[in-house]
């Protein structure tokens, strides 16, 4: 759902808070020193890794963008003249932020929207009847004069049946519409 420069600035955001400008220069320089070293790995020959190691172009792609978010947040404190980071006041990064934020509120929307649809899907019931000529004729002089489907007479009939303690199916008279 969220890009590895999405993941990389909430990271920033939580570690960075109170930070005092040699911290995060030093942040940085790890970060930068972490690139370097990934990018190395994606440019030697390959090893066989196992199931759990993790995708060196992914790693690689982390690095870059987390170098270029403590550089990010090293420059706003120098130009803003911060002795400590404070995400309150980075402007940016806390637009960042809540852009992550919403994006997140509506993936949760939709995905329970869809889950909902689908619940719904699964409560449904799609039958297939086979009436008998006589039933078939009054079925068809109903929906002429009501202007209705047969599967919507169908419905309507099912909706109001109910079903006696003896178990016997009752539907009081009703007119389709």
């Amino acid at each position: 759902m969220w890009s590895a420069d999405d993941v990389v600035r909430a990271s920033v955001r939580r570690q960075g808070e109170g930070l005092s400008v040699a911290q995060v220069a030093d942040k940085g320089a790890e970060a930068e020193r972490r690139e370097r070293e990934t990018r190395q790995q994606l440019n030697s020959p390959a090893v066989d890794r196992g199931p759990y190691d993790v995708d060196p172009e992914d790693l690689a792609e982390q690095w870059v963008a987390r170098h270029a978010e403590w550089r990010r947040v090293a420059a706003l404190m120098d130009g803003q003249g911060w002795s400590v980071y404070s995400t309150e006041q980075d402007v940016q990064g806390s637009t960042w932020a809540r852009e992550r934020d919403e994006q997140r509120e509506g993936a949760l929307a939709r995905r329970a929207a869809w889950q909902r649809e689908r619940q719904d899907a699964r409560d449904e019931l799609r039958a297939q009847v086979w009436l008998s000529a006589d039933v078939s004729r009054r079925l068809r002089a109903i929906t002429a004069r009501t202007g209705l489907e047969p599967e919507q007479v169908l419905a309507q009939l099912a909706d109001r049946v109910r079903i006696d303690d003896d178990g016997a199916l009752t539907v009081d008279a009703f007119t389709p519409h």
